[in-house]
C-alpha cells in the first residue's frame, strides 16, 4: 500500500509528533508498505509566532493537489492540524478522497498558554478540522473518551511505541553531576510548565536535554541548571540512562513518549498525575504521580530500574504500526483510479516523485 501522510511537524523539529511519526514510517516500510510525506521543507515558510524554531508552510490548495495527484495514493494521513493539514484536508474534501487524521497535541491548551484566546474557540475549530476524518487517531483510551464528551466522530486508538534497543539501561558513568540527578526532555516552552521542574528543591542535579523559546531566558534565571540543549540518537540515550530519575512537569501532554524512552533506558518517571503520565505508566509501580512534583520525585527514586524496563518493553512499534494500519480509509481501486489516472499526462503513468525522508 502507498501511504500518503501530510504533516506540519517534521524534522528538524525534535518533539513527540516527529519522533512517532519518524519510527511509524521505518515500521511500515519494514512491513512492505511505501510512504510518501508532504512536509515543510519542500515549501516557503515563515516562523511561527513566539516560537521561531517552527516554520510554517505557505501551502496553496492547488500546488498540495498537484502533489497528492503525483503521489497517487492508497490511502492519505493528515498528522497535523497546521498549514498544510488545512491545505491537503480541503484537497481531499473537495476531491472526495477519504483521509484520517490525528490528535496528538492540545493545541487548545498551548494557545491558550502564548495568546489568552479561549480554548473552547480552538477546539471548535480543531472540531471542524477533524469532522471529515474516517479516524480521528489518538493515543489514550482517556483521550479517546474525553474527545468524544466534546462532540467528535470517528475517534480511534494509535497509541505510542518505543526503541528499546536504542533506549535501554546503560552506565550512569556518562555523568559525573552530584546525584540524584533529575532530567528533562522536551521542549524548553510555556506549555510545558518547565519551572515546575526547575523550581523543585534538591540535593543533586538537574539537566534540561531540548531547546526552545524559553531556553536563553531560563539558563540566565537558574544557572545552577545543567541546559546541554538537543540532544539525539546514542547521546540522547545516554542522558536518558545517566539520569536517577525522569521528571515529566507538563499537565497538557495526550501522552509523552519522552517518559516510555526514560523507562526504558531503566529510569522511573516522577509527574504529576495528568492524563499523559497517567496513560504510560498506569498502575505499573514504574513512576510516581503526586499533585507534589518534589514527593513524586522522592518516591520514584526508590523504584528499582528493572521494573521500569519491565513496563517499557510491552511497548512495541510494530503492534502499534498495525493499529496505524488498520485506522487507515484506503481508498477503493476504481475509485482511485478515476482520480488519479489521467491519461493526457505522461505523469500518471510513472513512479510517484521522492518526498523527503526522515533524517
Amino acid at each position: 500500500m502507498r501511504i500518503l501522510i501530510v504533516t506540519d511537524a517534521w524534522t528538524p523539529q525534535v518533539n513527540g509528533v516527529v519522533r512517532t511519526l519518524s519510527s511509524t514510517i521505518r515500521e511500515l516500510e519494514r512491513m512492505g508498505h511505501e510512504v510518501r510525506v508532504i512536509e515543510p521543507g519542500g515549501f516557503p515558510s515563515l516562523p511561527c509566532p513566539t516560537y521561531p524554531e517552527i516554520r510554517l508552510a505557505i501551502a496553496s490548495p492547488r500546488r498540495v493537489h498537484r502533489m497528492i495527484t503525483m503521489i497517487r495514493p492508497d490511502a492519505v494521513h493528515l498528522a497535523t492540524e497546521g498549514p498544510l493539514g488545512f491545505a491537503a484536508r480541503m484537497v481531499c474534501t473537495m476531491s472526495g478522497i477519504p483521509f484520517t487524521t490525528s490528535f496528538a497535541t492540545r493545541f487548545p491548551d498551548y494557545i491558550h498558554a502564548r495568546f489568552r484566546i479561549p480554548p473552547a474557540f480552538t477546539f471548535t475549530l480543531l472540531r471542524w478540522f477533524h469532522s471529515p476524518s474516517q479516524a480521528v487517531m489518538v493515543a489514550t483510551e482517556a483521550l479517546r473518551q474525553e474527545l468524544e464528551g466534546q462532540g467528535m466522530r470517528n475517534v480511534a486508538l494509535w497509541g505510542r511505541g518505543v526503541d528499546t534497543e536504542l533506549f535501554r539501561p546503560r552506565t550512569k558513568a556518562f555523568l559525573d553531576a552530584p546525584r540524584p540527578i533529575l532530567l528533562y526532555v522536551g521542549r524548553v516552552a510555556v506549555e510545558k510548565n518547565i519551572t515546575a521542574f526547575l523550581d523543585l528543591p534538591s540535593k543533586g542535579t538537574k539537566y534540561v536535554v531540548g531547546d526552545g523559546p524559553q531556553l536563553p531566558r531560563l539558563k540566565r534565571s537558574y544557572p545552577d541548571v545543567r541546559f546541554v540543549g538537543a540532544r539525539h540518537g546514542e547521546e540522547l540515550a545516554q542522558y536518558y540512562a545517566a539520569a536517577d530519575v525522569f521528571v515529566m512537569p507538563s499537565l497538557t501532554e495526550t501522552f509523552g513518549l519522552v517518559m516510555l524512552e526514560a523507562l526504558a533506558s531503566g529510569v522511573p518517571v516522577a509527574a504529576y498525575p495528568a492524563q499523559g503520565p497517567k496513560a504510560v505508566l498506569g498502575d505499573s509501580g514504574a513512576g510516581c504521580m503526586d499533585k507534589d512534583l518534589a514527593r513524586a520525585v522522592e518516591c520514584a527514586l526508590s523504584i528499582p530500574s528493572g521494573r521500569c524496563r519491565a513496563h517499557a518493553e510491552r511497548h512495541s512499534w510494530e503492534a502499534v504500526t498495525r493499529r496505524f494500519i488498520a485506522n487507515l480509509a484506503p481508498l477503493d481501486p476504481d475509485k482511485r483510479h478515476r482520480l488519479f489516472y489521467d491519461p493526457s499526462s505522461p505523469r500518471t503513468r510513472t513512479q510517484s516523485p521522492s518526498i523527503p525522508r526522515p533524517g
